[in-house]
């Protein structure tokens, strides 16, 4: 693993947060990073473990104060916030410091705009709370091989890292980072149906929780084509075969399509303000 600078974490939410721990848990000094949170109580909280924590609720210029002496400063921030943010901080980084982001929809120009250093804009998904993550990592104009090596490092603490060029980062959103959306979605639906053909609530989700679950399990353990996988379930003439031809009367390849497609629109429409 790369070796990371101190490194400062705005905005410890969910994400943000299941990062910082990814990190503790691969070995990163907990001394080594600082956070800014919004209430006193998260803050006592990521103190409790070792990580120095300033709150908004005590000191309304926490952000500022937690990127002093930080080489790497990750905006955990909504995307809204990226911009003030970036403004309220910019005097108060260190001019190697990089900016990594994992905001949907902010551009590395914009945030360049904003503060002099080298910019990372990255993608990660929710499967970072267990460490399975798939992150999809872009380089600004001014971040060079040492910048991506620290992005890297600490996305690949919580899972998979793809590096990519920026316009195909709203295409990445609309597979990965919306992905778990479209399983749990898959997930509801299935146990609806379990339900409506008598099973109990508590049945029905196991039922289709499980057999997710494990199926994805297979998956990634025989490293076969997910294709390959269907077709030695899908006995010919049997009742697995009737059952993809109602999934591809359906047309669920342009459903998944126009998905994509609307997901990827309203990211750019974020990008445009």
């Amino acid at each position: 693993m790369t070796t990371l600078p101190p490194l400062a974490v705005l905005g410890a939410g969910s994400m943000a947060g299941a990062i910082v721990r990814g990190l503790i848990a691969s070995g990163v000094d907990p001394a080594s990073v600082a956070v800014s949170t919004r209430s006193a109580a998260s803050a006592a909280a990521w103190r409790a473990e070792g990580v120095r924590a300033e709150s908004l609720e005590e000191n309304p210029h926490a952000n500022a104060g937690v990127v002093g002496g930080a080489g790497a400063v990750l905006l955990g921030v909504k995307p809204a916030m990226v911009v003030d943010t970036l403004r309220e901080i910019a005097g108060a980084l260190d001019a190697r410091a990089v900016v990594v982001s994992v905001a949907a929809g902010i551009t590395t120009a914009t945030m360049e705009g904003v503060v002099p250093n080298p910019v990372v804009r990255t993608m990660p998904n929710t499967p970072a709370l267990v460490r399975r993550a798939v992150t999809g990592v872009v380089a600004g104009s001014r971040a060079g091989d040492a910048e991506l090596a620290i992005a890297r490092a600490i996305f690949q603490a919580v899972g998979t890292v793809v590096e990519l060029p920026e316009e195909r980062i709203d295409a990445l959103s609309a597979i990965s980072g919306s992905g778990p959306a479209t399983f749990y979605y898959l997930t509801e639906q299935l146990t609806e149906t379990a339900e409506r053909l008598g099973f109990t609530r508590e049945e029905a989700r196991l039922l289709a929780e499980q057999t997710l679950v494990g199926s994805a399990e297979l998956l990634a353990a025989t490293g076969e084509e997910p294709a390959e996988l269907r077709r030695r379930v899908t006995s010919p003439k049997g009742t697995t075969e009737r059952l993809i031809a109602v999934l591809d009367e359906a047309r669920l390849a342009d459903v998944f399509e126009r998905a994509a497609e609307a997901a990827i629109a309203r990211a750019r429409e974020m990008a445009r303000g």
